[in-house]
């Protein structure tokens, strides 16, 4: 059995991400020693019953003291004083990283407090569930998933704490033994890609299951009732972490609102072809974007396989 790659880890928020970190590390052998902090009593209590973590700490800074690797896990909001807090207590040689959905706010909020010796490379795993706290957490959530990361450079506005490519490639070999793939972005092209493959689809998500939700009083449940698999799919998307999802609007309001606009001038140009009866327009739109769903589905980020609800039973929870 190799080496570990990491004496110590430190996770900063024991959620669905956090939780699910906790696992596949213990489960690649990647720390000897695996710490966690959660803000929250409760999800701290209940990390312990689980187990997931060899040690859950009641402060952030006893967590990451000593710890050579530091994952930010929680909300992106609260990524600043994060690593003001845990600052003084940083191990030279240290790696601190994340799994913000994010990265420009990233840089901007956690590498002013990054002290000298200490090597800093944003992250973000694209992956997740609509799902949310430490209950949540699963080893394989990263299995078969890009793990993007984010180097800083050195022009990154006179950013001093620009990590040597040693470092990086050690966390993207702990990444892959989480069982992701990774690549590397520049932090602000993270955010446009991000912003149109990620946050949009949640915020239309969110604002057609609100719609229908005011609707829903006028047609006395039928919303619900009669909700067809594209209802459902929205649903599962607009149930996700209200905290984590308002913070990724407000730290990467540039991109979306860009992608926002664009999207609303293709939303008007389909409301005119379904308004004059251009059927020829409206079939070659459906046509180039199921050409996309297969390409997703080729690329192994999505199954093809049917199911519309056909085998959930109350109660369920859907991943």
């Amino acid at each position: 059995m190799s080496e570990p790659l990491f004496e110590r880890v430190a996770i900063l928020g024991l959620g669905l991400l956090g939780a699910s970190l906790a696992h596949a590390v213990r489960r690649g052998g990647l720390a000897k020693n695996i710490a966690g902090f959660a803000r929250s009593p409760e999800t701290r209590a209940r990390a312990r019953e689980l187990g997931f973590c060899d040690e859950v700490c009641e402060t952030a800074e006893d967590a990451a003291k000593r710890a050579d690797l530091i994952v930010l896990a929680a909300p992106v909001g609260a990524f600043a004083a994060l690593a003001e807090t845990i600052a003084p207590v940083l191990a030279q040689g240290a790696i601190v990283t994340d799994v913000g959905s994010v990265k420009s706010a990233v840089v901007r909020d956690v590498s002013p407090h990054i002290p000298d010796g200490v090597h800093f490379v944003p992250g973000h795993p694209i992956a997740g569930t609509e799902q949310s706290g430490p209950d949540a957490g699963f080893a394989e959530l990263f299995d078969g998933r890009w793990c993007i990361l984010t180097p800083i450079g050195a022009a990154e506005d006179d950013v001093a704490h620009v990590a040597d490519r040693a470092e990086v490639e050690k966390l993207a070999q702990f990444w892959r033994g989480c069982g992701s793939d990774v690549d590397f972005m520049d932090p602000h092209h993270h955010d446009l890609v991000l912003a149109i493959t990620s946050h949009l689809p949640h915020l239309i998500a969110y604002n057609i299951v609100g719609t229908a939700a005011d609707l829903e009083t006028v047609t006395q449940s039928d919303v619900i009732k009669y909700s067809a698999g594209g209802f459902r799919d929205f649903t599962r998307i607009a149930a996700s972490d209200p905290t984590m999802w308002r913070d990724i609007f407000l730290n990467n309001r540039e991109a979306v609102l860009e992608m926002l606009g664009r999207f609303a001038e293709d939303l008007s140009a389909l409301q005119r072809a379904i308004r004059w009866g251009d059927g020829d327009a409206l079939f070659t739109l459906f046509t180039r974007t199921r050409d996309i769903r297969r390409g997703i589905i080729d690329a192994g980020q999505d199954s093809a396989v049917p199911d519309f609800g056909r085998h959930a039973k109350p109660g369920d929870d859907e991943q």
